[in-house]
């Protein structure tokens, strides 16, 4: 594998030492190198045409629909931070953007450390991978090494036991000198988690790129080095046209497809068979739909059902694998089940009053397709069911939100920004918690049960919602 300059190996291992060592009694030309492997690392930036940052950086990471009134505004209005869809595995992506970070003079790094806490604080209860693109680090913006510890030594067991991947994109002399630095701090099993990547080609073998807010400096400065290092690569080939999909194909297909390859029934067989089993074997598993299963594994059973083959998930011994297969069926539709179209107007939901936020999320479903409208509320109506069985899974409605909202909409173009996620979740929240009440064919007063959803299993039309009676001032609590 191609190297960046003093990139190292490609997999990170280290040893715990007898003795920890204390920042403050770091050696003089340790902290003497690390300066000059920085410099080192803006000279060859230089030589790619990169160049150091402006003292004005432009929010070119600025989310358009962050609110001023954000706790962490001021750091967020940067775009250091993102939350991107899943990788392969179905965990949760964060990358960190070292190029979108200002002057250190106009960046208050202790509350970058906050909103770091603050918005990983959401992810942290299910597996989750962080991308670090290292590219951007420099003199002007480079947080204190006292900084880099405190940070290390407040995110405990709590972040780290679920933290399964740090990619680290890009690393140079510094990145390497810094690992040394540290190495006395650094346990061994957290060592093993860290992968470096040194050409996005790489980072695409183990995550889908396109679901990343990959800052276009990173993408460019990619571009300068594979050309630097490997010499300009041949134009690319014509990518062959796409294989139609096989008729029993389940993955990656549009629910039309679905419908009409399986007899018109509304309900797609995955989702049918996952719930299934789920709802009979599944409802008291803790953490349900928090875990990964193997990537192989999961490999393996959509080819099952693509090729319509039968699957059991007794043979897999783990719960958990059904509940992946269904998210991963739902990530791997071309159009999101709530549609692009609604994707704006479910943004918008935090600007509804309390009140009126469930009345607000029927009328958004109002103009979904009848075939999406059949599966969500067959879908919500399931996750309703896990939810009040919480006290033994731990999975509340707003849990579940947190695990099922960039699985229901995204957005066309793009990742969902961060600032997006909490809308988002919030939508999906309240179509979980007040299900009896969006979902409710007809204004009846109560509560329907989780197995109201039966009209869509049975393939029979879902009436409209008409608009519901004032809901419990809870359903919008302020978020």
């Amino acid at each position: 594998m191609p190297r960046a300059p003093g990139a190292g190996v490609v997999t990170v291992r280290l040893g715990r030492p007898a003795r920890q060592q204390s920042m403050s009694r770091l050696d003089l030309e340790e902290l003497a190198e690390i300066g000059t492997k920085l410099q080192k690392d803006e000279e060859e930036a230089a030589v790619l045409g990169a160049g150091r940052r402006p003292s004005v950086v432009p929010m070119a990471g600025q989310d358009p629909a962050l609110s001023m009134n954000h706790p962490f505004y001021d750091v967020a209005r940067h775009g250091i931070l993102q939350v991107a869809g899943e990788d392969r595995f179905g965990r949760r992506i964060i990358t960190f953007s070292c190029c979108r970070m200002p002057p250190s003079h106009e960046l208050n790094h202790r509350h970058l450390l906050e909103y770091l806490k603050y918005t990983l604080d959401q992810h942290v209860e299910s597996d989750y991978t962080v991308v670090y693109f290292h590219y951007g680090l420099n003199s002007q913006n480079k947080p204190s090494l006292r900084w880099l510890q405190s940070t290390y030594k407040e995110f405990d067991r709590k972040y780290k036991k679920n933290l399964k991947a740090l990619y680290v994109v890009h690393p140079t002399n510094f990145i390497k000198v810094l690992w040394n630095v540290f190495r006395p701090l650094i346990s061994h099993k957290f060592g093993k988690k860290v992968t470096y990547f040194n050409y996005l080609s790489e980072l695409r073998e183990h995550l889908k790129c396109d679901q990343l807010a990959i800052p276009p400096e990173v993408v460019r400065y990619d571009e300068k080095l594979q050309n630097l290092h490997r010499g300009r690569p041949p134009p690319p080939t014509k990518t062959p046209p796409p294989r139609p999909p096989l008729p029993t194909q389940q993955f990656g297909v549009s629910l039309q497809y679905l419908k009409d390859k399986n007899q018109g029934e509304l309900i797609p067989p995955v989702m049918r068979s996952t719930v299934t089993y789920l709802r009979e074997k599944g409802l008291r598993t803790e953490g349900l739909f928090r875990r990964s299963a193997s990537v192989q594994t999961v490999r393996e059973i959509q080819r099952l059902y693509n090729q319509g083959k039968p699957v059991n998930f007794d043979d897999y011994r783990d719960v958990h694998i059904p509940a992946v297969i269904l998210k991963t069926f739902l990530r791997e539709l071309p159009q999101p089940l709530l549609t692009f179209k609604a994707y704006e107007q479910i943004l918008g939901i935090t600007s509804v009053e309390s009140s009126l936020r469930v009345t607000r999320c029927r009328q958004i479903l109002q103009s979904l397709p009848e075939h999406n409208y059949a599966i969500l509320s067959y879908l919500m109506g399931f996750l309703h069911e896990v939810s009040r069985e919480s006290i033994f899974n731990k999975m509340t409605s707003s849990n579940l939100a947190c695990v099922f909202g960039l699985n229901l909409i995204w957005p066309s173009q793009g990742a969902s920004s961060l600032s997006a996620l909490v809308p988002l979740n919030l939508f999906t929240e309240l179509l979980i918690e007040y299900y009896g009440k969006v979902f409710s064919a007809q204004d009846t007063g109560g509560e329907l049960g989780a197995g109201s959803a039966g009209a869509g299993e049975q393939g029979s039309p879902v009436a409209t919602p008409p608009p519901c009676r004032q809901p419990l001032a809870a359903a919008g609590r302020a978020r």
